[in-house]
């Protein structure tokens, strides 16, 4: 549908409404008030039981329109009540969209930045649909909103449009080719973001990013490194960039290339959550022969060739591999619910022990010698220390394709166990690990851990529980001059 036809109709109460599709058909309910843009409908069914009374006019007009393939004004009501095409788009736009942030995408929200974008972004964004959404910073701030990208069908804006409201100020309808701010500062700290969709053939639709005031210096989820001629500099990312579709390649330790999405990749090497968003210091370097991809923080990186520049974040200097103490195997500083031992094929007996986790330990890893949940891998590191990620793989072996999938993490000093959190929430957080038994996969601790002891809990794996670990970390003195006290 994309016209709702009505007649006026005298009732003892007064008028009111029969909605009717503009193909025919039968009434389908009663208008009960029309106040501004909003229509509310009450089901006829007995009128739907059955079509209006004919009329002799009305028919004339309708076999008109048949035969002229086009739309005869008045050819849709008779009786002596003026004919009327009311466009009601609220009506037309619920019955494609149960709510009213159907034509949303995925939303993270932080409270002080954010993203949010049309439904299918990038894809082609649905028809008939509305996406609003009320964003905010902390009171006494400015909002700040950063369009990254807007590509609506409508060259008018009479049907597809974005438009932001607060409290003083309307900007837009946007939409076409129409200029676009490229930074929109508003005098209040809340807006209303207002996106519509009726019927169109293609279209992104809208991206946009905001922050408080407190970051002048916001960018978008869209931004690549290569926009940037300065040798070093800082930016801010608003939360919720991590699923943004764009590509990035390379890693933490050899850098990304030039035309790597900085904020994806801000969360790949582990500088900011996803969760929260973040600033960031931005390094650019000459540009390497080829780019490694690794899965790291839930992303995946991909490969790439030759660029002229390349980029690498400032560390915060607690990135270094934990060392076991006790500085060997013997003194069995990793512990184990299990482990597997099994007979190779000239007889000798093998042992996937879990002294055998250790990342830097050559030759296969720890299994366990059952499959199930109640198996972990326990690191004693001797002492409190700060650890800010970890590094896992699986058997490392060819012939046996074992690993971890997705694991949860414990930890304790000496009193009882904790399992960790996501950054926003109080559930336990489950990272995802490795997709094959020999790459190495990084997850990162934001906020980080302080513990002596940390317990990996398998939550899925590919055949056998088989992994080896490394953790990543400092002391607990020299953390102390690296982070601030996380408050969320």
């Amino acid at each position: 549908l994309s016209e709702i036809h009505a007649w006026g109709r005298r009732s003892c109460c007064g008028r009111s409404w029969v909605l009717r599709s503009r193909f025919g058909g039968f009434p389908f309910g009663r208008i009960r008030s029309l106040e501004g843009r909003r229509v509310s409908v009450r089901p006829s069914h007995r009128q739907a039981r059955r079509p209006l009374p004919p009329c002799k006019e009305r028919e004339k007009q309708r076999a008109a329109a048949r035969e002229g393939s086009r739309e005869v004004p008045g050819a849709m009501g008779c009786g002596g009540a003026a004919p009327a095409v009311l466009l009601l788009l609220p009506v037309l736009l619920r019955s494609g969209a149960e709510k009213l942030e159907d034509g949303c995408g995925p939303v993270i929200i932080h409270q002080d930045s954010g993203t949010l974008a049309s439904k299918d972004y990038p894809g082609t964004y649905p028809n008939y649909t509305v996406c609003e959404r009320r964003i905010q910073v902390p009171q006494g701030k400015r909002l700040i909103i950063k369009i990254g990208d807007l590509d609506i069908e409508s060259q008018r804006c009479d049907s597809d449009y974005l438009i932001i409201r607060s409290p003083t100020t309307v900007h837009g309808p946007y939409c076409g080719n129409m200029p676009v701010p490229k930074e929109i500062i508003l005098d209040s700290n809340a807006a209303t973001v207002h996106f519509e969709s009726r019927s169109h053939v293609s279209g992104r639709g809208f991206l946009l990013s905001f922050a408080s005031s407190d970051h002048p210096d916001l960018i978008t989820c869209l931004e690549r490194a290569n926009y940037h001629v300065e040798a070093e500099y800082s930016r801010y990312c608003p939360a919720g960039c991590r699923e943004i579709a764009g590509d990035i390649s390379g890693n933490i330790v050899e850098g990304y290339r030039d035309t790597s999405l900085l904020c994806k990749s801000a969360i790949h090497a582990g500088v900011i959550a996803d969760e929260l968003g973040g600033q960031i210091i931005v390094i650019q370097q000459k540009g390497a022969s080829r780019y490694q991809g690794i899965l790291a923080n839930g992303i995946h990186s991909q490969d790439g060739s030759l660029s002229e520049k390349r980029f690498i974040f400032t560390s915060n200097g607690c990135s270094e591999s934990l060392n076991l103490e006790g500085g060997g195997v013997s003194d069995s500083p990793i512990t184990a619910s299990s482990s597997w031992n099994e007979t190779n094929e000239i007889g000798e007996l093998v042992q996937w022990s879990p002294n055998k986790a250790w990342l830097k330990i050559q030759g296969p890893s720890w299994a366990a010698n059952q499959s199930n949940l109640r198996q972990w891998l326990e690191i004693d590191l001797g002492e409190r220390k700060r650890i800010t990620g970890i590094r896992t793989t699986g058997s490392t072996m060819l012939n046996f394709n074992f690993y971890v999938k997705t694991f949860i993490v414990n930890y304790k000093n000496n009193s009882k166990w904790r399992t960790y959190k996501g950054v926003l929430s109080n559930e336990e957080k489950v990272f995802e690990a490795n997709s094959n038994h020999r790459d190495i996969v990084r997850n990162n601790f934001i906020p980080p851990i302080v513990a002596r002891y940390v317990r990996i809990v398998p939550q899925s794996w590919h055949k056998r529980i088989a992994l080896k670990v490394e953790l990543i970390g400092c002391h607990v003195a020299q953390g102390k001059q690296l982070f601030t006290k996380y408050s969320g």
